[in-house]
């Protein structure tokens, strides 16, 4: 329960397991009359959200006491949030919200929707909310991951999550006219994880605050970080917006020029910081090719595929858990011997299981080597969706051949014969793999 709520909380969950656009099936607590009623009302919507949206609701207002109660309510915030509704997002959420609080994704969608609104009593609501979204965070921060990689993807996602909360907050407390808490709850939005909308919220309340020249900065960021990162068709908004604030400040734009040159240096200088500060926690995460991994061993080692290169490389990927890996085992070891004399063969039996303590104690157990390496993200590069699966590389680092599965009878000669094909040796042609 608990990975599912940091899930949910970082955005990587979705609302509802099932498309909104599919007809959920009956469960047997209904009766046949509401199973009747709810198959043909979801029937006659089609593929429409909006005819969607309006089946749940005849549904829910014929049968108020449904015990699909809660997750059709949930569809019609998914289908409402897709439709732009706020209004709907507010009325299904806070109905869900008060069955269940928690919902960290539901606590977001209507604190969004609540301040586009942007009448008072919606605006409070919406800061009470965004407040227990930050609460809820904070509580699950302590949640530890596995790996090296899922420790920086959980990082990075609650860093993310926490700093739209404080700017979900800054919003409300501006709209509340709570200047000084708003700014204050911008700029920590920030420098939690600098963004381009927290910028932007930061020079909205530093503006109304008449902190021109800390607006301009804060603009100044927001037009720099688009530039860094993806074209962002709002950056010209903010170059005007700069002019404008400029101007008013300075009387001319005589020395913008700088100012956004400074801006740029920081917040290059920012985001250098947290990529290293990342890198130290994953030396992988910037990673394109597989020749610029470095995995670890089961031992605590760490192995740099770049050392490899100029030696064919056999990377099996397998688990603890698979049958199919441990029939597998005994004919890489004949592979093996063949090729015990080569210097340029280097074989690597890659461990994907989510659960790494378990990995020592069964090669202990079933007296394998010890000479194990995890895939520290290797497999979401490579592609490998199954197991075991075999990735050969050539002497240039580069994938050779791919072997998904394995044939009992045939795999020894298979493999040897992959093995020479990526050193460029002749060999006995076999059938194609799987």
């Amino acid at each position: 329960m608990r990975k599912l709520f940091l899930a949910a909380a970082i955005g990587a969950a979705c609302l509802m397991a099932q498309s909104p656009h599919d007809a959920p099936s009956p469960p047997v607590e209904l009766s046949q009359a509401e199973q009747d009623s709810l198959r043909q009302a979801l029937g006659e919507a089609g593929n429409s959200p909006v005819d969607f949206l309006r089946a749940i609701e005849t549904h829910l207002g014929k049968y108020p006491e449904s015990p699909r109660k809660l997750e059709l309510e949930r569809a019609a915030i998914k289908t409402a949030a897709d439709l732009k509704d706020d209004d709907r997002v507010i009325k299904y959420g806070e109905l869900v919200l008060e069955k269940e609080q928690d919902d960290a994704q539901i606590l977001e969608r209507v604190t969004t929707a609540l301040l586009r609104k942007g009448d008072k009593a919606g605006v409070e609501r919406a800061l009470k909310y965004a407040k227990h979204f930050q609460d809820l965070l904070q509580t699950a921060g302590a949640e530890k991951a596995g790996s090296a990689r899922e420790e920086l993807k959980l990082r990075e996602g609650m860093d993310r999550a926490n700093a739209r909360a404080l700017m979900l907050q800054a919003r409300a407390e501006g709209l509340l006219e709570h200047l000084q808490k708003a700014s204050d709850d911008a700029e920590l939005s920030f420098s939690v994880y600098p963004s381009v909308e927290a910028a932007r919220e930061s020079a909205r309340w530093l503006a109304a605050k008449g902190k021109t020249e800390d607006a301009i900065r804060y603009l100044a960021k927001a037009f720099t970080i688009a530039e860094l990162k993806a074209p962002d068709p709002e950056a010209a908004r903010d170059r005007a917006k700069i002019g404008e604030l400029y101007k008013k400040w300075k009387g001319s734009e005589t020395g913008l020029g700088d100012l956004i040159l400074q801006a740029y240096d920081q917040t290059s200088a920012a985001f250098s910081a947290r990529r290293d500060q990342l890198k130290r926690l994953d030396p992988n995460s910037d990673a394109q090719d597989p020749m610029q991994f470095t995995i670890s061993g089961v031992m605590g080692d760490k192995l740099p595929l770049a050392s490899l290169k100029g030696k064919v490389i056999v990377m099996d990927f397998w688990a603890t858990w698979c049958g199919p890996c441990r029939m597998q085992h005994p004919l890489y070891e004949e592979v093996k011997t063949k090729f015990k004399d080569r210097d340029d063969v280097t074989f690597l039996a890659i461990d994907t299981d989510e659960d790494r303590t378990i990995v020592k104690s069964f090669l202990e157990q079933a007296q394998w080597s010890q000479k194990v390496y995890f895939e520290d993200g290797l497999s979401q590069l490579l592609q490998v969706s199954s197991i075991p699966t075999t990735v050969i590389f050539n002497k240039k680092g580069e994938v050779a051949s791919r072997m998904n599965g394995f044939l009992p009878d045939r795999f020894v000669e298979m493999l040897s014969d992959r093995i020479r094909e990526a050193l460029n040796e002749p060999h006995t042609p076999t059938i194609a793999s799987k």
